[in-house]
């Protein structure tokens, strides 16, 4: 279903949960709203063109006042974009077709989008061609490369990458690795006991105040990986804080 009608009792399921898998942009309007009755058909053509790639959902604001006024619509024709249960992007009033086919495309994937979902070696490779320093990518490629134990190449691969608690704490481990430091804690964490390597780790900060900020980086990799909710996450970064502070 391409475009669909909502409400209140129906927004959370045919809304936020529906784009958890496909995008959903919602169209907050009225029937007494000469600009939203424009913008409406260019909505329903760009949601149509995309053939189900995008969903469109229209809710009349007179009819769900208290939703609207949950997400502060002061004014209509507003439109509001969903992807992975959160607000993408969004715009108010009137906009040409041009822009309202922009807006849809910009909730697409990209093709190096596609690409880092195919986690091949060379879709990989494609990928940061095409979004150099791209995180996921790299730090995908750089554990393909760990595995058959190109360990400088990873680290060339990674270190570019900005603002990525994950490519920082492979970067921690190899060079870690390197120097032969807590051979255990590391080859557990390399052969996927993770819970045995961070205790190891966590063990090594108070004897190795030099290689405090390496211990703490590659923990912190480890648990961006298993996300905030986590309850070993969780635990983890609590003793980490006592160890460290």
């Amino acid at each position: 279903m391409t475009v669909l009608d909502v409400a209140e009792l129906d927004f959370e399921r045919e809304v936020i949960e529906r784009s958890r898998s496909v995008p959903v942009v919602v169209d907050f309007w009225a029937e007494w709203c000469g600009p939203c009755r424009q913008l409406g058909p260019l909505l329903e053509a760009a949601a149509s063109a995309r053939e189900g790639k995008v969903v469109l959902a229209k809710l009349d604001t007179d009819a769900n006042q208290a939703l609207a006024q949950a997400f502060q619509i002061r004014g209509i024709p507003a439109v509001k974009a969903f992807k992975d249960a959160r607000l993408a992007d969004e715009f108010v009033g009137l906009q040409s077709r041009e822009q309202v086919e922009r807006f849809f495309d910009g909730l697409l994937p990209s093709e190096a989008d596609t690409l880092v979902t195919g986690a091949t070696e060379e879709d990989l490779r494609r990928a940061l061609e095409l979004e150099p320093g791209r995180a996921d990518a790299a730090v995908a490629l750089a554990r393909i490369l760990i595995a058959r134990g190109e360990r400088e190449q990873a680290i060339e691969l990674l270190e570019p990458v900005q603002e990525s608690l994950q490519a920082d704490g492979l970067v921690a481990r190899l060079r870690m690795q390197a120097e032969g430091l807590f051979p255990d804690a590391l080859t557990a964490l390399e052969e996927g006991e993770l819970e045995r390597g961070l205790e190891l780790l966590l063990a090594a900060v108070p004897s190795a105040p030099d290689h405090s900020d390496e211990i703490r980086r590659a923990i912190l990799g480890e648990l961006d990986v298993l996300g905030p909710a986590d309850p070993l996450a969780s635990s983890t970064r609590r003793r980490l804080a006592a160890a460290l502070y």
